[in-house]
């Protein structure tokens, strides 16, 4: 099939490559003239594993190119998709602004009927404006579908190609007929495809996002209590995890969500939820959670050291808001770091993926070593908020050769509580007891320093 996708962002990109990897003819499409050059030259601006290798493999095969004329890509296309983003505003609404102006561009551009497809994740009813543009614009007829994205960011490739489930929302039998046909080289395994109306598909995308920040939020939450009650989280979430009804996914505590997807859905479903008279309690309760959970590790820091941190230097492991990738977006590092920075501290920072990334926005103000190691020496204690692998093992004795004193705030729980007692640590995770000189206990106050 002809495909077109309007957008290269982390969206765009994936579906674009994904869908020209299984034999269409597909035009990327970006007004980002410097992105496009660097794609067309097999670089992707991302921090995806395994993407530039297949993007490369398309790229030769001539299934993909890269282009800033989205007319052209309109016109020579049977299938397009609308893949720009949708920032949040202040009052948490989805910006569809991009969306609607890519819309205006399809319909001056169309010569003949088209599929058009919304992956950008948008609110309910935001078909029926595609729909107003584009016929406000064109005299030929347009097909709409949506097709929300269930992509993991450091795992995109795989949860494209091999998709647990594809969600298609339809307005007529030609795009039921036309997606269904595109997308089931994906589920030859027998993974379905579900087909429903247009908004129940746009409500899909946001409700599964919504879901997975609230398993997470609740887990924090239990997380306090068991801090408070002497109960391990550990147990906890076995114990709730291995009832078949729950099961043991996203059930993690640690520094709360962060990312492109989790903060902006929860927002834009509240702000839904309240345009359409619904009480938005439950989202509500999840965002303010993890806000709150964000800055679990700086208090614990606090509570530690005191308010007034002049002359002391904190060293960071992890600053991406997950492992495998480069975004920082929303990433609960950043409220470590400002308010470590407000109170007077030195911060040094390593990850193995976001160190430009964080540089662009911390903008001198946190020194960087790509050496894990390197941030260690003189620091006063470490904090870990990103679970990457070459953190799971590390070199205990190193680590409290260089470090002032052998003390740890671990916001993803990655060391066991033995191991660090063996080894005589002071070590403080998430909804377990705190090991102090050896010793479970409590974290203690700044005066017993």
């Amino acid at each position: 099939m002809r495909i077109a996708v309007i957008g290269t962002g982390y969206v765009g990109l994936v579906t674009g490559t994904g869908l020209a990897e299984i034999g269409n003819d597909v035009i990327c499409t970006d007004i980002d003239g410097s992105k496009i050059s660097l794609l067309n030259e097999g670089k992707v601006p991302i921090f995806e594993p395994g993407l530039e290798p297949l993007l490369q493999r398309n790229l030769e095969a001539s299934r993909l190119r890269f282009t800033t004329d989205t007319a052209e890509a309109v016109r020579a296309s049977e299938i397009i998709f609308i893949a720009v983003g949708t920032p949040p505003g202040e009052d948490g609404t989805a910006d569809l602004s991009h969306v609607l102006g890519v819309a205006g561009e399809i319909g001056d551009a169309m010569q003949e009927a088209k599929i058009v497809v919304t992956k950008s994740t948008v609110p309910v009813g935001t078909a029926r404006l595609v729909r107003d543009v584009i016929e406000s614009r064109t005299e030929h007829p347009v097909h709409l579908a949506s097709n929300p994205e269930f992509l993991k960011e450091g795992a995109a490739v795989d949860d494209f190609m091999k998709p647990d489930r594809i969600v298609l929302g339809v307005d007529s039998d030609t795009a039921r007929e036309a997606l269904t046909e595109l997308f089931s080289p994906f589920v030859r395994t027998g993974n379905p495809i579900l087909v429903m109306d247009l908004p129940s598909a746009e409500l899909t995308k946001y409700a599964a996002n919504s879901m997975l920040a609230t398993r997470i939020s609740f887990m924090n939450a239990i997380a306090s209590l068991c801090e408070r009650s002497g109960a391990d989280i550990d147990a906890v979430r076995a114990g709730v995890g291995s009832d078949p009804r729950i099961g043991s996914s996203f059930l993690f505590p640690g520094v709360g969500y962060g990312g492109s997807c989790f903060p902006k859905d929860v927002q834009a479903l509240i702000r839904s939820s309240r345009e359409l008279g619904v009480d938005p309690m439950i989202l509500e309760a999840v965002e303010a959670v993890n806000t709150t959970q964000k800055r679990l590790l700086l208090e614990r820091v606090v509570a530690r050291f005191g308010e007034d941190l002049s002359g002391r230097t904190f060293a960071l492991w992890g600053l991406s808001f997950k492992p495998n990738t480069d975004d920082m977006r929303e990433a609960p590092s950043l409220v470590t770091i400002e308010g470590l920075l407000a109170r007077g501290a030195a911060v040094r920072a390593n990850d193995p993926a976001a160190i430009e990334e964080a540089r662009r926005i911390l903008d001198g103000r946190v020194h960087f070593d790509n050496d894990n190691y390197g941030v260690l020496e003189g620091a006063d204690a470490l904090l870990i908020h990103t679970e990457w692998l070459p953190y799971r093992r590390p070199d205990f004795e190193r680590i409290r050769t260089l470090l002032r004193r052998p003390l740890i705030f671990d916001g993803r729980n990655i060391f066991p509580l033995r191991q660090m007692e063996a080894l005589g640590f002071e070590y403080h995770s998430v909804g377990r007891p705190a090991v102090v000189a050896g010793n479970p206990s409590h974290i203690p106050t700044p005066e017993s320093e």
